[in-house]
């Protein structure tokens, strides 16, 4: 099933997509609410429901009272406008590995000793449009090619090998950063923070894991949970800059889950990521391109750059950087030493 969250009348509407078309929620059964955060504390209470209205729809019928709308009519929200929290793994080695090696440091032997995440701004959410970025963001203003999961139901000290059962879907994440300020501040070993938190984007749909079954590939050795064989693209401006897949993920989404879950509360609608895939920003490309060339011209993000994420099964996520009209500078508030 294929969850979208578009604006209707000044509020998040939560629709199936199938074949192009929205079909709104409540429109479909009077069971189901209409908006994704009910939906996703509902879970266990409505996804049988939502799943079988979705299956009519895929046979031609329409349940109820639903009728489609062209999902290229509406303006679309993040699939889960409004998380509870947001946090965001490291699960990829060949991106970790890529970075050390490109700053002359040796891997970290920790990295794959236990799965690690931080906390982003879960109000800085966004889907797909404009990314709204102030004058110092660009200063080396990057993307993060990623895949989200989002938490469907309550739990606390969760195994590795129940915690498939805890996601709900998954999405495309662009975990926007100012990678100056995002430097800057981590030399005081706290953070990311301000490097982080003006804008992560995540959408356009939510998948559930059924939809997901025929991409379902063997998890990488000694690590517990369900893999999938999706491909994963980053085009800026046309050009495709990153590919990966999240098969080569070393830590799973359920180990992910495991160590967020262990004497804390993990609830519906929280959002993880996964962490930026191999070849996944420019910091990675720029750093192995000069580690071949001296020579090598770096790239970062632009204003009214047009950034595409592919990713095989969870559609494609689209959004222009905007540079905002101001001139206000937190590096300019810098004391001097």
């Amino acid at each position: 099933m294929k969850l979208v969250s578009y604006l209707h009348e000044e509020a998040d509407q939560l629709a199936i997509l199938v074949n192009g078309l929205l079909y709104n929620t409540q429109e479909l059964h009077p069971d189901l609410p209409n908006n994704m955060s009910m939906f996703l504390m509902m879970w266990e209470d409505v996804i049988d429901i939502a799943k079988q209205a979705d299956a009519l729809l895929k046979s031609g019928k329409h349940p109820g009272s639903a009728s489609g709308i062209p999902v290229s009519s509406v303006q679309l929200m993040a699939p889960v406008p409004s998380p509870t929290s947001c946090r965001d793994g490291y699960a990829f080695r060949q991106h970790v590995a890529a970075a050390r090696r490109n700053r002359k440091v040796p891997m970290i032997p920790e990295f794959d000793q236990y799965p690690i995440f931080y906390f982003t701004n879960h109000n800085a959410i966004q889907g797909p449009g404009n990314i709204q970025c102030m004058p110092d963001h660009f200063h080396k203003l990057d993307f993060e090619l990623e895949v989200a999961i989002v938490i469907c139901k309550f739990g606390r000290n969760i195994s590795a090998a129940e915690a498939d059962d805890y996601i709900g879907g998954f999405m495309i994440m662009n975990d926007m950063s100012a990678r100056t300020l995002q430097m800057e501040e981590m030399l005081l070993n706290l953070g990311p923070a301000k490097g982080k938190d003006f804008s992560t984007v995540i959408g356009p749909i939510l998948v559930t894991p059924d939809e997901l079954e025929d991409h379902l590939t063997p998890t990488q050795p000694g690590h517990t949970g369900k893999n999938y064989n999706l491909k994963m693209t980053c085009k800026v401006n046309g050009i495709q800059v990153s590919e990966g897949n999240m098969s080569d993920m070393d830590w799973t989404f359920a180990e992910i889950v495991e160590r967020c879950a262990y004497g804390a509360n993990i609830l519906p609608g929280d959002v993880i990521g996964s962490g930026t895939v191999g070849t996944g920003c420019f910091l990675e490309l720029n750093g192995t391109g000069k580690l071949n060339d001296p020579e090598y011209t770096e790239q970062w993000l632009q204003p009214n750059d047009v950034v595409e994420m592919e990713v095989t099964g969870l559609g494609t996520l689209t959004n222009t950087i905007v540079h905002e009209d101001s001139d206000f500078s937190i590096l300019a508030l810098k004391k001097k030493a």
